[in-house]
């Protein structure tokens, strides 16, 4: 049994739970030891925006690193035991959260020699000093690797601005000094937006990419030095190279399951045909599962339903101790997510669908488990709703899983007020068993909610994806029409009190299902949707590339009649349900016209609706106030439309 360390516990006595708290930032995102175990480096949200914390571990003291020009760090990589490389990102409007801008930084663990190593801004970090001595590069970076016995350089991987056109870049890797920034090139990618992967030693080993067709193609590089030599026996069924164990004995693949599904594979130069080590019917898996040490593989992690992991070997003492800490956080997620060299240290991260989640230090020879950060703190998962995955089979047949979260004390209730809640994506994008501040919004005020990964959602497989081409206003929206149905049969969902909502994809399908569905629902919100699908071709980001446009015709269709016929601009003559519309005027994935277009098609029809829409803000709300709002005017509609939530007497929640 590990020995469990103090954890700070916030006693709250029963009490609604704050609008204001669900829409507040996570505190902490990220958490990594360093190789020697002398300090932790974490991103911390500080007034909005994402910086660098790092904590010398003997006496907890340390600093705040501030990105300049209010922007915030997207990653970070202990790339030696006293260096910190790190991404920052800006807020960009066809996202909700700031968007890596390609620049790579560095600083030293006490805050020292801070150097910008790669970027097209010259100047200083906000720590008290300038960067010298940078030249401006106009082109984007990306971190491969460090390389361990090589403190002073990492692999990075560059695509200039100006190169690739529409077709896209061929980057180029190269060995970077952590220091200085110079760069000692290593090869170019065999193929246009090229994706590489590195052994341990410093050396690039494969590259993949999709084909304008969404094929995966893969390359191999041998360490013999004779150049990239295309690989159709590793591309086949999909299967893409994810990293290589801690001795380069191995790399492992994301592939088919042998018996149908998924599975993760196992490659070596001495028989390069995969060999099967983890299968899945149901689900792809999340990635790997990071052991005790620093580069060690110890499993697979995957979601069928809840998270889930299956080590490689149950008797390994990475399993071992996870099997431990699994007993005394019953019916959390807890994986190792950082670990030191020598694995005498690893940070641990426990979450669930009620918990943010915490992270823990664990020291194997003491086997001795301490707190470290919370990610909310102000949190209490008592008063949060748990998610319960079910499965059911949509009208044609195709099993399909979702999430049901009740009101909390109300997991046995019937005829419950309820709120469909759709994904956006809708293509590489799922509903996960996380914890989810939407579905708290909603659930923790007294309304049961419905989430199912319609044909279409991620870590399905290729096929279940291609199953949802071309089918917006058809099959994936009668899946979401099935789930709702299927909540009414199960006697969960009143059907007399039902609302859907969602965000981007979800916000067409919210309104498409008001207009598909009359009858089923008696309100619809749409959060910074699309809904008139013609326009996508013209308005927007996605259009203006290559990749995008394929994506647009390969997902959507170019049919603009078709089209036309399922933007549910088009089809307002249906319309029965209550109607709530919400924008971010400075929106460049999906425009603020597209709302604006179906506000004022309301307003010629005189159909009364709420109108939200918010200066600044771009592919849905980031300010914490703007959050709350939303949240807020959310509640007061759908309880005026479907009345107010249960509380926990089951009496309705005034």
């Amino acid at each position: 049994m590990v020995a469990l360390g103090l954890l700070w516990v916030t006693v709250l006595h029963a009490q609604s739970v704050s609008l204001a708290d669900l829409a507040r930032h996570m505190e902490y995102g990220a958490v990594k030891i360093s190789p020697d175990g002398q300090y932790v480096a974490a991103t911390a949200m500080v007034k909005g925006h994402t910086v660098l914390a790092l904590m010398r571990l003997a006496d907890k003291k340390g600093q705040l690193i501030r990105p300049r020009d209010e922007d915030s760090v997207t990653n970070f990589w202990w790339v030696s035991p006293t260096r910190v490389v790190y991404a920052v990102g800006t807020r960009v409007g066809g996202y909700d959260a700031p968007l890596a801008t390609g620049e790579l930084y560095a600083v030293n663990a006490d805050g020292s020699d801070p150097a910008m190593l790669y970027g097209v801004r010259k100047g200083g970090t906000n720590i008290g000093s300038l960067i010298p001595g940078v030249v401006s590069t106009r082109g984007t970076a990306e971190f491969i690797a460090a390389i361990p016995d090589d403190p002073n350089h990492i692999l990075v991987s560059t695509r200039p601005w100006d190169a690739g056109g529409l077709d896209g870049v061929v980057a180029t890797a190269y060995r970077m000094d952590v220091h200085t920034g110079g760069l000692r090139k290593l090869t170019d990618a065999p193929m246009r937006n090229a994706n590489f992967v590195a052994d341990h030693q410093g050396r690039i080993r494969f590259a993949w990419g999709e084909d304008d067709n969404g094929g995966t193609l893969v390359f191999e590089y041998p360490v013999d030095g004779s150049g990239w030599k295309a690989a159709p026996e590793l591309s086949a069924g999909r299967s893409v190279p994810l990293a290589f164990n801690r001795d380069d004995s191995a790399a492992y693949f994301a592939c088919p399951g042998k018996a149908g599904g998924f599975g993760i594979c196992r490659w070596t130069d001495a028989k390069p045909e995969l060999e099967e080590v983890w299968s899945n019917p149901n689900v792809e898996a999340d990635g790997l599962l990071q052991g005790l040490a620093e580069g060690d593989i110890a499993g697979v992690t995957y979601m069928d339903g809840r998270a889930s992991i299956t080590p490689f070997d149950m008797g390994s003492h990475a399993a071992q101790v996870l099997v431990a800490l699994m007993k005394q956080f019953p019916g959390e997620s807890v994986q190792f997510v950082s670990g030191t060299r020598d694995g005498h240290l690893s940070v641990v991260r426990v979450e669930a669908d009620a918990d943010p989640g915490a992270f823990y230090l664990f020291d194997s020879k003491a086997n001795t488990l301490t707190a470290l950060l919370r990610r909310a703190s102000w949190i209490n998962p008592r008063l949060m709703a748990a998610k319960q995955p079910f499965e059911f089979a949509a009208r044609d047949g195709m099993k399909l899983q979702g999430y049901v979260s009740y009101p909390p004390h109300h997991e046995q209730g019937k005829q419950l007020p309820t709120v469909i809640v759709v994904h956006g994506g809708p293509f590489f994008v799922r509903d996960r068993w996380d914890y989810d501040p939407d579905v708290q919004a909603l659930a923790t005020h007294g309304y049961a909610v419905v989430q199912v990964n319609f044909r279409g959602s991620s870590e399905r497989g290729y096929d279940f994806e291609k199953a949802g081409s071309r089918e917006w206003g058809g099959k994936m929206q009668d899946d979401i029409t099935d789930a709702t149905r299927w909540a009414i049969a199960q006697g969960i969902a009143d059907p007399k009190r039902l609302c859907i909502y969602g965000a981007s994809y979800g916000g067409y399908a919210a309104l498409e299902g008001a207009v598909k569905e009359p009858e089923l629902y008696k309100c619809a919100i749409g959060y910074v949707g699309v809904y008139d699908l013609p326009l996508m071709y013209r308005d927007g980001d996605t259009h203006e590339s290559k990749s995008g446009k394929n994506y647009l015709k390969r997902q959507m269709g170019d049919d603009m009649a078709e089209l036309a016929r399922h933007s549910p601009i088009n089809q307002l003559d249906t319309l029965k349900a209550r109607v709530m519309l919400v924008v971010g005027d400075k929106d460049e994935r999906v425009p603020p016209i597209q709302g604006i277009n179906l506000h004022k098609a309301l307003l010629t029809r005189n159909v009364a609706h709420v109108w939200m829409e918010k200066a600044g803000e771009m592919h849905g709300f980031y300010d914490e106030d703007n959050i709350t709002e939303l949240y807020t005017k959310m509640l007061e509609f759908i309880g005026s439309s479907i009345g107010p939530g249960v509380t926990d007497d089951g009496a309705a929640d005034h």
